[in-house]
């Protein structure tokens, strides 16, 4: 999902209103707010897919994944994301637009919000008090990078490829085990050698 063209000075109360009858969906930070714009379609299957994983993997856990249409509020940084993926496990609340504490969010890299999604959200998602682990997945190539506390208290990220199994281990039910290639099926891409499976500190 890109992310385009910014309004500045709106309180979070100015915000939320906007938002309710807004056509267009915006991301809140600090203040400022940045217009959401479309996807492609490999950003798009890749979203289905990971979501269909885990709903299947959330059945009767009391958890719900919820795609790009659910804000997170990040009380530390002033801040409303639109994550591209997020599980939570907070009572339903009908009524609520935004959820406060996540254990996973997903993104899906887009070339206008690479930077954003690997620097500016990957430090603000770390803010979250509840969240265990963050998933970045490039839409071009068989890449995820899974970043998430070590035993220190320390964020640390491991890459996987094509042929890797991706375990998360945020999950209520037990560790989910999935295969790279089934998040990315049915699309395809050259091979490229890279060092995956090695972790690395944030």
């Amino acid at each position: 999902m890109s992310r385009s063209s910014e309004i500045a000075n709106l309180s979070i109360e100015e915000y939320l209103k906007l938002e309710e009858s807004s056509a267009v969906r915006h991301e809140y930070i600090a203040g400022h707010i940045f217009a959401m714009a479309g996807s492609s379609e490999a950003h798009n299957v890749i979203c289905v897919n990971l979501v269909a994983l885990l709903h299947a993997h959330l059945s009767k856990t009391g958890c719900r994944v919820f795609t790009n249409d659910m804000r997170v509020k990040i009380e530390a940084a002033n801040s409303f994301y639109y994550p591209d993926i997020m599980v939570t496990c907070e009572p339903i609340d009908a009524k609520s637009v935004f959820k406060k504490a996540p254990i996973l969010i997903a993104e899906v890299l887009s070339p206008s919000t690479k930077h954003i999604d690997r620097r500016e959200k990957l430090m603000a998602y770390r803010q979250l008090p509840s969240l265990i682990e963050y998933v970045i997945v490039h839409q071009d190539r068989y890449r995820i990078e899974v970043y998430r506390m070590n035993a220190e208290q320390l964020w640390q990220g491991q890459r996987f490829g094509k042929s890797d199994i991706l375990s998360l281990n945020s999950m209520p039910s037990g560790v989910l085990e999935m295969s790279v290639n089934a998040i990315y099926e049915p699309l395809s891409f050259e091979s490229v050698v890279e060092e995956d499976g090695e972790e690395y500190q944030v």
